[in-house]
């Protein structure tokens, strides 16, 4: 029940004019909306917002042009030059002059009769472009506008640049995007008054126009009042959307979980090592949780090798305590398969049975599975997105387990809930997250967080090598290898590509192979699971003692016995990314390090990013810096995985309008549950508008 107001706005983008499927393909690989499922639509556009602004007003004579700027020119057409006949290579010339000398407009691939008409000889017209001057001589290749003098006022003094890719065209997009603008309807304001007059924010519709039609380079910053109003819009859905989820997710009244405590102490005793601080509180917050009638909604967040997978598992006691079951899902099998061989001896410790349910178990092997699941003889299941399947039925679901949350969307989490009678749900991250990212992305949760070091941890040892000292390393490694010890070199693309000059991952694997022989080994995301598995295995085993891979051994993999990480390209990579690759080592007795190998020269940030990593392993301290050196839409690698996915904000700007964000959102549903009144209403308005529709169908549902 989309309000009809916003149906210009979601009408296919080849409704504008100059834009077919083949523009609107390209249009939607700059527009940072989640395109998945959809083509592209007319307000996608809206919210593709200018980078810096190309200044038309340095309107200086020819012969006081400099080199390179970008200037606008007032001329008189002499003469056209025409490329020889058959000479198709030789670009097409326009000569024309002021009082001050001549210049030569260069076209290639030049249709004649078109520039004929639009540079009359004897015409006076306005050129604007990049000015360029060869031997003393004066030229402007393909200007960006040509217009009668007549016109001048057509030029734009100043233009915004948006961002590009490869085909498409800036005025095209431009051009698309006026459209777009244009098409915006009067809507209701969904603000708080009193909040709009302290900040100063404009209306929608103006903040749209100042920004894609902007007056100064102030109009297209991310800290002018217009780009605040849209980033508090989009701020506001998401937390409106969020608030909604947890509105619904408590009135499915939760049960009680209560237990005797036997099952979890048998799996403290059958743990080779006691549970630190931190976990003991988290599992006190977990337990108190459980107990309750409201159903549990809590992340836990723990560094790499904090002890999650012990405290999801002593939860899960609980819950089989309590005569329920228990779900974990991961996002990968190889995670899947990690948590298994985690839990399955200790649960069987416990007289408890244990199944994984990935895409993989076929046939018979399947249905022994799901008849286990839905008779309630298994107690845990653990498996990647196979758990959603519509043939997976529990006998009685009462708690699931979603690890590494920024891989499953909000409707995600609602399927796998569905599955039970309201489960509890615990979701674990071993991405450290800064605060304002726990607000944006889990603003419906409570947090628990592992803060120390699992027992006899050692502490990694982190050094910066240029890649001209490439050889002394693999030197290193030869007598590391000698003593016995593993190692990981991690490479961040697959194949060479000729666009970037970086070692792939299948050419440092042949480069080592000739040094190291049969004792290197390869895993990569384009091999199938069962090639990954076999590698991993041999690496894990001894077969292999250097492990070469892209970024796929970063989560889950858990060899305690390798002892050194190379990093190559380290510049590449994100903080958070890095600090998760480290932390693949150091998970035995024996002293670990990590080698961070980059090209030089290293520009600032990159040159700050890996000082940070060299001086500490406190990922909440990694975690902050990360998002301060390059905001949160990287911080987990790459855009798309960035964590809430956000359009217009940019929490390096705008965390604290966050904050407000959240308390405007609790306010308003404790005024207004159902969004029924005027405000709400327009509230409406906002969700469908930043893709939030999941929410108001839960606003529906009731």
């Amino acid at each position: 029940m989309r309000p009809s107001l916003l149906d210009p706005l979601f009408a296919p983008a080849t409704v504008l004019e100059g834009i077919g499927d083949r523009t609107a393909g390209l249009i939607a690989n700059v527009v940072p909306a989640d395109l998945t499922n959809r083509p592209l639509r007319v307000g996608d556009l809206l919210f593709v917002l200018p980078h810096s602004l190309i200044d038309r007003t340095n309107r200086p004579d020819i012969a006081n042009a400099p080199q390179g700027a970008i200037v606008t020119l007032r001329l008189t057409v002499d003469r056209h030059q025409p490329p020889p006949r058959g000479k198709k290579n030789v670009p097409y010339r326009v000569f024309a002059f002021d009082e001050t000398g001549q210049i030569a407009l260069t076209f290639f691939h030049a249709h004649q009769a078109y520039l004929e008409k639009q540079l009359p000889v004897g015409g006076e017209v306005l050129a604007s472009g990049r000015m360029e001057w060869f031997n003393g001589r004066a030229s402007m290749v393909h200007p960006d506008y040509i217009v009668p003098i007549a016109e001048a006022d057509t030029v734009p003094p100043l233009e915004p640049v948006y961002p590009l890719t490869a085909g498409l065209s800036p005025k095209v997009l431009r051009r698309a995007i006026a459209q777009a603008v244009a098409r915006v309807p009067d809507m209701p304001e969904w603000q708080d008054e009193g909040l709009q007059a302290r900040l100063g924010f404009p209306s929608f519709r103006a903040a749209l126009q100042r920004l894609h039609d902007p007056r100064s380079v102030e109009d297209i910053s991310p800290e002018n009042t217009a780009w605040q109003r849209l980033a508090y819009d989009e701020l506001l859905a998401s937390q409106l959307s969020l608030a909604l989820v947890r509105a619904r997710t408590r009135k499915l009244a939760g049960r009680p979980l209560r237990g005797d405590g036997a099952l979890a102490a048998r799996i403290k005793q059958a743990l080779p090592y006691s549970l630190t601080p931190s976990q003991q509180r988290a599992v006190a917050d977990i337990f108190g949780d459980l107990a309750k009638e409201e159903r549990m909604l809590r992340l836990l967040q723990g560094d790499v090798g904090a002890g999650k997978t012990v405290v999801a598992l002593l939860a899960m006691a609980r819950a089989a305590e309590a005569g329920g079951q228990s779900a974990l899902m991961a996002p990968t099998e190889l995670l899947a398969r990690q948590h298994l061989s985690t839990i399955a001896p200790i649960a069987q410790a416990a007289g408890l049975k244990t199944a994984l349910l990935t895409g993989r178990e076929k046939g018979r092997e399947r249905q022994a599975i799901l008849d286990g699941i839905a008779s309630g003889d298994v107690a845990f299941v653990i498996g990647t997105h196979a758990l959603f399947q519509e043939s997976v039925k529990f006998r009685d679901l009462v708690l699931t387990i979603i690890d590494e949350q920024h891989r499953f969307g909000v409707h995600q989490r609602l399927a796998i809930s569905a599955k039970g009678d309201a489960p509890d749900m615990l979701v674990m991250t071993a991405t450290p997250i800064p605060r304002t990212l726990v607000l944006s992305a889990f603003g419906d949760m409570d947090v628990s967080r592992l803060t120390e070091k699992p027992a006899g941890r050692k502490p990694i040892r982190t050094v910066t090598m240029p890649t001209d000292r490439l050889d002394e390393l693999v030197e290193r490694l030869r007598s590391a290898i000698g003593e016995g010890q593993k190692v990981y070199w991690i490479c961040p693309l697959v194949e060479d590509s000729d666009a970037i000059e970086l070692t792939s991952a299948e050419d440092r694997f042949a480069s080592l192979k000739h040094v190291f022989g049969e004792t290197v080994g390869l895993v990569h995301g384009r091999m199938a699971a069962r090639e990954k598995d076999e590698a991993m295995r041999a690496f894990k085993e001894g077969r292999t003692r250097i492990l070469v891979g892209t970024t796929v051994v970063e989560v889950g993999v858990d060899v305690p016995d390798a002892t050194i990480i190379v990093i190559e390209h380290a510049e590449r990579f994100g903080l958070a990314q890095l600090h998760q690759l480290r932390g693949r080592v150091g998970r035995g007795d024996k002293p670990s390090s990590c080698v961070l190998l980059y090209k030089p020269p290293l520009g600032e940030v990159a040159k700050r990013r890996l000082a940070v990593l060299r001086d500490t392993e406190d990922g909440f301290v990694i975690a902050e810096e990360d998002l301060r050196l390059r905001g949160e839409g990287d911080l987990l690698g790459t855009r798309q995985s960035g964590m809430p996915g956000f359009q217009v904000a940019r929490l390096e700007f705008h965390a604290e309008l966050l904050a407000t964000a959240r308390d405007d959102a609790r306010l308003l549903l404790t005024r207004d549950p159902e969004l029924a009144g005027e405000r709400g209403r327009a509230l409406r308005v906002l969700l469908y508008l930043f893709g939030k529709d999941e929410a108001v169908r839960l606003l529906r549902a009731g």
